[in-house]
């Protein structure tokens, strides 16, 4: 069963239309809103995308002019099977084809009164049954369609008016009502415990009202004790309002000779709320709501949520492209503004470009001046005696090479002296690096004489450890 979150009961009336809006709380139904007038509210009884998880109910209450009510017993049993044997009297209870009529049931709820003589059987239950002629209801359904509510149901409030007649009172409940702008009333036959028969007198706009309403009256008493549920004198309720109960307590005084019981009717928005309850919990097939025009409503209602969210989809996606091209032009704009920029110092940059490659030349020639120069002193400092210095050469920037003679057996000195430049340092720095081979080559010559030479690699400021 569906958990509705509320629900709207609309009615009808001659003069204007009256709209209650009911929130679903504690099992019940709490009066929300109260709405009356020509127009009907759209956010109240229009369904959007909150339907799906937050179910509105929407009733609209038929017409009384529209209503055929009949009663019978039927044995207790389920909705369904108790739906299928009613549809069986069906022709015999309608005073219309039943090809031109809508119909439903209302099975009433079973009344614990004494086991008494004309009492109902327990094994029975007493079922109202509802009907409509399907040209009339859908010339309704039309009309409420004009006004943009799409109902979920079509109730009858009388049956609500039923349920408030207390179980210990017997007689006939005379309920007025408006047929076509025409004086009648409803009247309930209760008796032994149960309702018997649902009835309809019709006062004449003129003439001697009174002795023609005690002339229907007793046609029905008569026929209710041919069919035997009516074995004594009925009592009679007058249920209206003021208004109404002043016209037809002394017509029913002239018309019975007997005293009449007058009573309130149950006020509308109580009304209304007993129909919320109980078409809250009423099945599908309860309804007089025909069924093409539920599966027509459903249909307009997903293809009102596809167009809304196809909408919703076209119009975000129209703000991401506004959002793109705005972020873009924003971005060009930005790179524009850099571009100028780049142009108006890219002669500086290129002229700071020249003076740094020119200083750095001149750096590098003046490093390698003091390094040659710092290279020569150090040979000087640790050049041995007896050994003769030939070449000295400094290529490249960062290699020195040492070419001389010596005698023979200065071999070892040379080999020193090697290592003791290769070690060498300047301001506690070392000069050159220890972990290149120094190339040392000696060759013996003539008159006891040779020539040696050997290479050693500077140790730059990148290369430091």
């Amino acid at each position: 069963m569906t958990r509705w979150h509320s629900c709207n009961i609309l009615q009808i009336a001659p003069d204007a239309k009256r709209l209650w809006h009911f929130d679903a709380k504690g099992g019940g139904f709490v009066l929300n809103r109260e709405y009356s007038g020509e127009s009907l509210p759209a956010h109240t009884t229009a369904k959007s995308w909150t339907a799906l998880w937050q179910p509105k109910l929407n009733v609209a209450w038929l017409p009384v002019e529209h209503i055929f009510l009949r009663v019978i017993e039927l044995p207790k049993s389920n909705f369904d099977e108790t739906l299928a044997m009613a549809e069986l009297q069906l022709e015999k209870l309608s005073p219309l084809p039943v090809a031109q009529i809508v119909w439903t049931i209302h099975v009433l709820p079973s009344r614990d009164t004494a086991k008494t003589e004309g009492a109902p059987d327990e094994n029975l239950q007493t079922v109202v049954i509802v009907i409509a002629e399907r040209r009339a209801v859908e010339e309704f359904l039309g009309k409420l369609e004009g006004q943009s509510f799409l109902a979920d149901r079509l109730e009858v409030p009388f049956l609500d008016q039923l349920a408030a007649i207390p179980a210990t009172e017997e007689g006939a409940w005379i309920y007025p009502v408006l047929l076509s702008g025409q004086n009648a009333a409803l009247i309930a036959w209760q008796f032994n415990g149960a309702l018997r028969s649902l009835s309809v007198v019709i006062l004449p706009p003129a003439g001697d009202r009174a002795a023609d309403l005690k002339s229907q009256l007793a046609q029905l008493v008569w026929a209710g004790e041919l069919d035997g549920w009516l074995t004594a004198q009925p009592k009679w309720h007058l249920v209206a309002q003021p208004a109404q109960a002043e016209e037809w307590g002394n017509l029913l005084t002239q018309s019975l000779n007997e005293p009449v019981e007058v009573s309130p009717p149950l006020p509308e928005t109580e009304l209304a709320a007993h129909t919320a309850q109980r078409a809250a919990v009423a099945g599908e097939k309860a309804n007089l709501l025909p069924l093409e025009f539920s599966t027509r409503y459903r249909q307009q209602f997903l293809d009102r949520l596809w167009f809304h969210g196809l909408a919703a989809a076209a119009v975000l996606y129209a703000v991401c492209v506004a959002v793109y091209f705005c972020a873009v032009a924003w971005v060009g704009h930005q790179t524009s503004d850099v571009e100028s920029q780049v142009i108006a110092i890219s002669n500086n940059y290129t002229n700071a470009l020249q003076l740094k490659a020119r200083y750095d030349v001149l750096k590098e020639r003046e490093d390698l001046k003091y390094a040659a120069l710092d290279s020569w002193k150090l040979v000087a400092e640790q050049l041995p005696d007896g050994i003769t210095l030939q070449r000295f050469s400094f290529a490249d920037g960062k290699k020195v090479t040492l070419t001389g003679t010596s005698s023979s057996d200065q071999i070892s000195a040379i080999t020193d002296f090697s290592d003791a430049m290769r070690k060498a340092k300047l301001n506690g720095q070392p000069m050159f690096n220890q972990k290149v081979a120094n190339d040392f080559n000696f060759r013996q010559g003539a008159n006891n004489m040779a020539t040696w030479n050997f290479s050693l690699q500077l140790l730059h400021s990148e290369d430091s450890p």
